[in-house]
């Protein structure tokens, strides 16, 4: 359809991307999505998020059925891993997500090309892309075809940063993407970055039977995750037998017999380890190579991103950018929430994306979950504040499930009861924390959860003896 032009050019189909063309198409846009892969979804749905999660499930149900059947009263013989049959749910979960996005483009009208998109010229009120790539789209496109639209929106996403001395391989220094395929569970993992994605991935591959050690530069893990939440789950994932090196650094790793021999220099001096595999976890960078930012007169700012306003408009008229290529934490669910209000605002609605109440989660077991402000922020602002926390231990449901590490914790401001954070560390918290996100969204005081029915037994009680306790009135405490 050479001659059509679009209300709307999105290159990038990853949650942001996606998501911003769905909602596009309902408010009555013409959509076009330009797409790299053969599938939709991006890193998150592909190689992130998805495929993490669901090998972050399937290997906590071998862990249990290996470790904790007993204590429930159920005998079974020693639990047997097929991988391959592991990794084949895996990716037959992607697959049904892929294609749940793609009946969802056609639901809507949205013109799907795969290829890589990249600015063109400006011809009075419209911008051109063009697509780079083989393959065929949904509307017949392919390589050298130039659409073109009346708005452009980037959402190409971010790929994993490599270290100086550690590039990737593929095979034994990997990025997440390999770490989610190993054909055979490593004798021994090293991970390099004690963030989301390196514990995350050092949990599936810990149950599965390897050693994992965990190589961290800074003397504590998730660095903008409460402090107390953080070191407890370092003892909980210690307890399971993950080894972590605080304060350490990578110097070098060589090919030794079928394995690695790494250099490390740390608190205890200089050290060397065997491992077979390693995982370099210590960030991503923005994917924004190719495609015409320079020439289009779109403004990067000094940490790489995509300078945005408050409607998400770059330095050129008509270009927009959301998710991990503009400021902010790389987290799908953001990208997505500013991929909806980037499409309602260009529709004239006065939508904001809330960043103060974006939760962050770690997906282990126990999980940890965040949203607002932590202890380390509010005495660094000199802000006053009450506490309120309350154990797993001591909540029943946590009890019966035999999940008992960890705790809720709800900071408030002193005068007011506003609260001002919650953290979660414990079972479930990821789910868990969507009350404190709705909660905080509404601007409620510590008093206001606590007055609020919590059905009984449920792991979100601990959530109202946290809010009880804030004003030292905790009833199982």
């Amino acid at each position: 359809m050479p001659d059509k032009i679009y209300d709307l050019i999105i290159i990038g189909g990853g949650p942001g991307g996606y998501v911003a063309a769905i909602r596009g198409a309902q408010l009555g846009m013409s959509v076009a999505v330009v797409e790299k892969r053969n599938t939709l979804g991006g890193v998150c749905l592909n190689e992130g998020c998805i495929p993490s999660k669901a090998l972050l499930d399937s290997s906590e149900h071998f862990a249990t059925a290996r470790d904790k059947f007993a204590g429930h009263g159920i005998l079974i013989d020693p639990p047997r891993l097929d991988l391959a049959r592991m990794m084949a749910r895996k990716d037959d979960v992607v697959k049904k997500n892929t294609e749940g996005i793609a009946y969802l483009f056609k639901k809507n009208g949205i013109t799907l090309i795969q290829g890589s998109g990249r600015i063109g010229g400006k011809e009075e009120e419209t911008r051109t892309v063009e697509v780079l790539g083989t393959g065929l789209g949904t509307q017949g496109s392919g390589l050298g075809e130039k659409i073109k639209g009346r708005k452009i929106l980037l959402a190409t996403g971010s790929s994993a940063v490599e270290l100086p001395g550690l590039p990737f391989d593929g095979k034994r220094i990997v990025s997440a993407r390999e770490a989610l395929s190993f054909d055979a569970v490593p004798e021994h993992l090293l991970v390099v970055g004690a963030g989301y994605i390196g514990l995350e991935l050092g949990s599936v591959w810990l149950r599965l039977g390897a050693q994992v050690t965990v190589v961290e530069m800074l003397d504590k893990p998730l660095p903008t995750m409460d402090g107390q939440t953080a070191d407890t789950l370092v003892r909980s994932l210690k307890k399971q037998g993950m080894k972590f090196l605080f304060g350490t650094k990578v110097n070098s790793a060589v090919s030794e017999g079928d394995g690695l021999k790494v250099a490390l220099s740390g608190p205890a001096g200089e050290q060397e380890l065997l491992c077979d595999k390693i995982l370099v976890a210590v960030g991503r960078r923005p994917l924004t190579v190719d495609l015409g930012l320079e020439e289009a007169g779109v403004v990067l700012d000094s940490s790489g991103r995509i300078s945005v306003d408050d409607n998400y408009q770059t330095a050129a008229a008509g270009i927009y950018a959301i998710g991990d290529l503009i400021s902010g934490p790389m987290l799908a669910h953001k990208a997505s929430e500013e991929g909806v209000v980037f499409a309602e605002r260009l529709h004239g609605e006065g939508s904001r994306v809330e960043y103060e109440y974006l939760p962050g989660v770690c997906y282990t077991w126990p999980e940890a979950a965040s949203v607002g402000k932590t202890e380390e922020e509010l005495k660094t602002a000199g802000t006053a504040y009450n506490v309120g926390r309350f154990n797993f231990l001591a909540n029943g449901r946590a009890r019966c499930m035999d999940e008992t590490d960890g705790f809720v914790k709800i900071l408030a401001q002193k005068e007011t009861g506003r609260i001002l954070g919650i953290h979660i560390v414990g079972p479930r918290a990821s789910d868990l924390i969507a009350e404190a996100v709705t909660a905080m969204t509404f601007g409620a005081t510590a008093e206001d959860i606590a007055m609020t029915f919590h059905a009984h037994p449920t792991l979100a009680e601990a959530i109202k003896e946290a809010a009880l306790d804030v004003n030292k009135m905790a009833l199982h405490a």
